[in-house]
């Protein structure tokens, strides 16, 4: 269960993260970086080193998470760290479950949006050349398919990945 203090900051660091990336599809490093470094203070003025531990670790589970992610082209940069910060909030164990349910719901929201934009039959084709090409060649970014050459409709990730937050904190109180 997370206390109730860091919740909120999560949660208010995950809506804003949502406005800003929606509306000029950028998550700012004083956002994400700077959050984590309050996490950070809060953690070691409130709880000392294991608290301290505890949000550094949360910070690097959430790198961690979706940092292959974005070396092969499927996310941007501010994503991850926006994942390190809520981690850095919430914790090492939490934020696992706010990347999966994250990733539920981004699977979910893109199905939607690419359906809403015509783009379902192309995305699918895409996914299907993505397999096909790690198999062959292995796994690594493709030339037209990561986030910089695609010309798809582009899902503001901030969105699942708040969605994700706010069901870890409901279903893991």
């Amino acid at each position: 269960m997370v206390p109730v203090v860091p919740a909120a900051a999560a949660l208010t660091i995950a809506t804003v993260a949502c406005v800003t990336d929606v509306a000029w599809r950028r998550i700012p490093n004083a956002l994400t970086l700077g959050g984590a470094a309050v996490a950070v203070a809060v953690a070691a003025a409130l709880g000392g080193w294991p608290a301290t531990l505890a949000a550094v670790a949360g910070w690097t589970m959430g790198l961690a998470l979706f940092l292959p992610i974005f070396l092969l082209g499927g996310l941007g940069a501010g994503d991850i760290k926006l994942l390190a910060a809520l981690g850095a909030w919430i914790g090492p164990g939490e934020v696992i479950w706010v990347a999966l349910y994250g990733a539920i719901a981004g699977g979910v929201f893109a199905i939607a949006l690419a359906l809403a934009r015509g783009y379902l039959r192309t995305a699918l084709r895409n996914v299907y050349m993505l397999l096909t090409h790690w198999r062959v060649a292995g796994v690594g970014p493709v030339e037209g398919l990561t986030l910089e050459g695609s010309t798809g409709p582009r899902l503001a990730y901030a969105v699942p990945m708040a969605a994700g937050l706010v069901l870890t904190l409901w279903l893991r109180r």
